[in-house]
């Protein structure tokens, strides 16, 4: 039997990187998965990859509309939620001289506006007891330069981890941040650097991490099973860092 057999869960932001892994994974540990994805083609790419009964359904976390279609369908099908993987995210670099109201919108949109209201539109569905987890980073602790805005975001996240365990704690549900460090996936190739400077950062960034790599997806996926799994069930209100001991060395 797997960790969450039985479980539906929920992971937006499911059809790439870090949120198809952990999608993939909670399938093989049992739970009915549901995937959120603004692309649809790899939204069902996503979903036959993965089978064990996974549902896709296309939809942008800053529009709160989609937010309330998602919602309605898992009702409608599964009619709770046992797990909820606040994934969807993205990073754009400026220097503070260069930030424009555009930037600052579209990342606080997505990351901050998205994720707090794919949480609170969730509530009504989240079983007592259930599991929360935040997909921050760990730019809320750095201070990279020209990561401003997005390091910002990822902040809020951290701090909506600590505010929501003390709001929800009657319900005895676990709220929860996971923070990667450097992660191979796709987003490192949506930044709008070119290629040769994405090569430096990502050479820079390796120097400063202990174990010397950039971690894996499915690396940071263990981790989310593990903050929805019984096994932290004495665990909320944490930002747990999976970043190869960049932060904490």
């Amino acid at each position: 039997m797997g960790k969450l057999s039985g479980k539906i869960a929920i992971v937006t932001g499911g059809n790439s990187g870090i949120g198809l892994a952990t999608a993939k994974l909670f399938a093989a540990e049992g739970a009915r998965v549901v995937m959120t994805g603004r692309r649809e083609a790899e939204l069902e790419a996503a979903v036959s990859e993965i089978g064990h009964g996974a549902l896709g359904i296309r939809g942008d976390v800053s529009k709160l509309a989609d937010l309330d279609k998602l919602y309605v369908e898992v009702k409608q099908k599964f009619g709770r939620i046992d797990v909820l993987f606040a994934n969807a995210g993205i990073a754009e670099v400026a220097p503070l001289e260069a930030v424009t109201e555009a930037h600052f919108d579209k990342l606080f949109d997505i990351n901050v506006k998205g994720l707090l209201f794919t949480v609170q539109k969730a509530l009504p569905l989240i079983v007592d007891g259930g599991s929360i987890i935040l997909n921050s980073s760990v730019a809320n602790t750095t201070g990279t330069a020209a990561f401003g805005v997005y390091s910002a975001t990822k902040a809020a996240v951290r701090s909506f981890a600590r505010t929501w365990t003390s709001e929800l704690k009657d319900r005895k549900i676990r709220v929860n941040a996971i923070s990667p460090g450097p992660i191979e996936t796709p987003i490192f190739g949506k930044m709008g650097l070119p290629d040769q400077q994405i090569e430096e950062f990502g050479a820079n960034i390796s120097a400063r991490i202990p174990l010397g790599r950039f971690g894996r997806a499915d690396e940071i996926a263990k981790a989310a099973l593990f903050l929805a799994s019984d096994d932290a069930s004495y665990v909320a209100g944490v930002d747990l860092y999976v970043d190869g001991g960049m932060v904490g060395v």
